[in-house]
Formats: structure tokens, C-alpha cells, sequence
């Protein structure tokens, strides 16, 4: 009999979405993808080089189970030169992704029942790493009006003798907000540890400016990786940023689990922190412009986006004036008009009557997508 465990984990809808979308296309139907987090850039060529060298050159064995010490080096001085904070070696673990390091983390920071903060809105997945580790999330709503933002006094109602931490993630999926330093600073001040989701840093456009935790405390958990920013998704490779005294016994559970990250995409992740910057601007230049273009024309077709968002590729698009039930319009929505948009419940239930839309595809595929879900809502109404 299966367990409860497996049983009971709810399904990542977007995934859903995604995988009915490509049913599709293999019948024939021109689907446009608006659901996925995936930028449509190849990786840069510096990275691509790097990793064919290390393959030429034998790089191709089991690595240290914290990762190469060269690229644990080149995280330590991008967040001395990006950030102002100094790091060592010996507090980061190279991971194939950062949903394993989600694992790693929270296998070594929760007991059964004991709680993590998050806010709803939220990255689907957060919550079932909790739970499959036996915690409990214990989720914060957070309202469009403000931002998506995390208010201290929400959190701090939330605060019992079982809370083990406070998960952030700025610039955030599924809102493209971001925290304000405030904000940041004032939740560092609980003395409670703090897990910060950094992997759409790098992705912040106009004045905004993004800051690491660890510019508050050293009491964190850090996840970053390499797949949004320099566009190497599919290179499965992130890292884990953590205090000293926790990285034994993570590493111990990555040695048992998975021993250690891809040998020679590590080698590509060294290129990508000291050669791709130009490349991640470049990059960064295009989201922002498709940013200001697929916020004017969701406005323009009724939907709400009361502060607009200035980070990662996402825009939550109120929906609520054509239906209260998101996953059902998406479906439809993709049944009819051929758009794959995600809906917002995949990312809880305080994002009911709102769909994610990824601008991280060409501006050709943004404006036919909107084209289509124009028409598709007036069909509606």
C-alpha cells in the first residue's frame, strides 16, 4: 500500500497545466506557454564552454559532497562584491538544484510538528517540503494592495515556542514583489532563523535594488542557484548557504541521498559568477522590457495589478472580476484560448481569484498569449 506520505502530497499544478499544454501541442494545437518559470534564453556560451572543457578535461567524477571548493570560493566573493558580506567556504553545500537543498535544510532544522512561517502567497512547493518532513507550515496572508509584502506584525502573530524559522523569497514567485530592507531588517530582529529564497537575484529591474538576508543576520539559510538569473534550468544546480554548525549533518544527508551535485556543471556554475555578468544584464534588459509591456496590456484586458512588480518574471493578475475560481479558469483558459497560464491556488489559498503569467518567453508569444485571453474574456463576459 502506497504511504500516506506519498498519497497525500498535493499535485504541483502548474506541472499539470504544463503537461496538458504539451498533450495538446502533440494533437496539433499551437499552445502559448505563459505558465512555466522558465527563462527561453540558452545559457550564455562562457558557461557552455566551461562545462565541455571540464568534460574534456576528465572532470567527470563524484566531486566533494560539498561541492568543488573552486566554485564554493566563487559564491563566497560574488556575495563579498555583490552584497558586502563575508562568507566562507566551509557554510555553503552545492546541491543539484535548490529543491534539494530545501530538503537538506529542512531535514536538519524540523522535528515533527514543529513550524515554519511562510506567506500565502507562496512557491507551491514550500509548504510540502514542511509537511513531507513532518512540520507545519503556519502561513502569513499577505494582500496585493501592499505589495504582496510580509507585514512584521503578521509574522510575529504567528510566533509560538514551535516555530524553527521564517521562510522569505525576494523577489518572490509567485508576485514578482519584492521585501522592502525594512522589512527585511525587522524580521531579522525576531531572532528566529531565517530561510531566504535568493534564486530570482539578479532579476530586479528599475531603481529597485535586492538585499540578502545575510546583510541582517548571520542567523539564515540562504538557497540560490544558477537557473533563473543565467538561464542553465535544466543544469540542475543550486546551493545552500547555511550556519556553520548545521552543514555537518547536511552534509551527511547529501552524502547518503545524493552523494554530490553534477561534477562538471559546477565548473560551468565558476563561469557563470565570474564571466556571464554581461550576459545576465543583457538578459535582465529584455524581462524588464517585457515586464512594462505585459503589465500594460493585462491592465488593458481587466485585470488588477494594484503595485506592479520589479522582480523575478512573474505578475499575479487579479482575476476576480471574471471568475473566483482560478484552476478552473486556467484550464479553460488553455482549453479554449491556447494559453497555459497557472492558477492561483497552486501558490495558496489567499491567491484564489488570481493567475501567475510568466513573461519569461518572447515578446511575440507575450502578445499573442494576451491577444488570446482578450478575446477568450469577452467570449466570458
Amino acid at each position: 500500500m502506497v504511504t500516506k506520505r506519498a498519497s497525500g502530497i498535493p499535485p504541483f499544478i502548474v506541472m499539470d497545466i504544463l503537461e496538458k499544454a504539451q498533450e495538446m501541442q502533440r494533437k496539433g494545437k499551437d499552445i502559448i506557454h505563459m505558465e512555466v518559470g522558465e527563462p527561453d534564453f540558452d545559457t550564455p556560451d562562457c558557461i557552455n564552454e566551461a562545462c565541455c572543457k571540464a568534460i574534456r578535461d576528465g572532470k567527470t567524477h563524484y566531486t566533494h559532497s560539498l561541492g568543488l571548493i573552486e566554485l564554493r570560493e566563487a559564491i563566497c566573493e560574488h556575495y563579498f562584491t555583490k552584497y558586502g558580506v563575508d562568507i566562507s567556504p566551509d557554510r555553503i553545500i552545492v546541491t543539484s538544484g535548490t529543491s534539494p537543498a530545501m530538503f537538506l535544510l529542512f531535514s536538519a532544522l524540523i522535528e515533527r510538528g514543529e513550524e515554519v512561517i511562510i506567506s500565502d502567497p507562496h512557491y507551491a512547493c514550500y509548504p510540502n517540503f514542511i509537511s513531507f518532513l513532518e512540520g507545519v507550515p503556519a502561513r502569513v496572508n499577505v494582500f496585493e494592495e501592499d505589495g504582496f509584502q510580509y507585514t512584521p506584525e503578521g509574522i510575529r502573530e504567528k510566533i509560538t515556542p514551535r516555530t524553527k524559522g521564517i521562510m522569505i523569497n525576494s523577489p518572490s514567485n509567485p508576485t514578482g514583489n519584492l521585501l522592502s530592507t525594512e522589512r527585511m531588517e525587522q524580521i531579522a530582529s525576531y531572532g528566529i532563523p531565517i530561510i531566504a529564497d535568493e534564486i530570482y537575484h539578479g532579476l530586479v529591474y528599475e531603481e529597485e535594488q535586492e538585499h540578502t538576508i545575510l546583510e541582517f543576520t548571520d542567523n539564515a539559510f540562504v538557497l540560490n542557484g544558477f537557473s533563473k538569473a543565467y538561464a542553465m534550468t535544466g543544469w540542475r544546480l543550486g546551493y545552500l548557504i547555511a550556519p556553520k554548525e548545521y552543514i555537518r549533518p547536511m552534509q551527511k544527508i547529501q552524502q547518503n541521498f545524493f552523494i554530490s551535485a553534477n561534477s562538471f556543471a559546477q565548473w560551468g556554475g565558476i563561469a557563470a559568477l565570474r564571466e556571464a555578468g554581461d550576459d545576465v544584464i543583457r538578459m535582465r534588459d529584455i524581462f524588464n522590457e517585457r515586464r512594462k509591456f505585459i503589465i500594460r496590456r493585462l491592465r488593458e484586458i481587466g485585470l488588477g495589478i494594484t503595485v506592479e512588480p520589479t522582480g523575478a518574471f512573474y505578475i499575479l493578475g487579479n482575476i476576480k472580476a471574471f471568475s473566483k475560481n482560478s484552476y478552473e479558469i486556467a484550464f479553460d483558459i488553455l482549453e479554449k484560448a491556447h494559453v497555459g497560464v497557472t492558477p492561483g491556488i497552486d501558490f495558496g489559498k489567499n491567491c484564489e481569484g488570481y493567475l501567475r503569467f510568466s513573461y519569461a518567453t518572447s515578446m511575440e508569444n507575450i502578445d499573442e498569449g494576451i491577444n488570446r485571453i482578450e478575446r477568450y474574456l469577452k467570449d466570458l463576459a
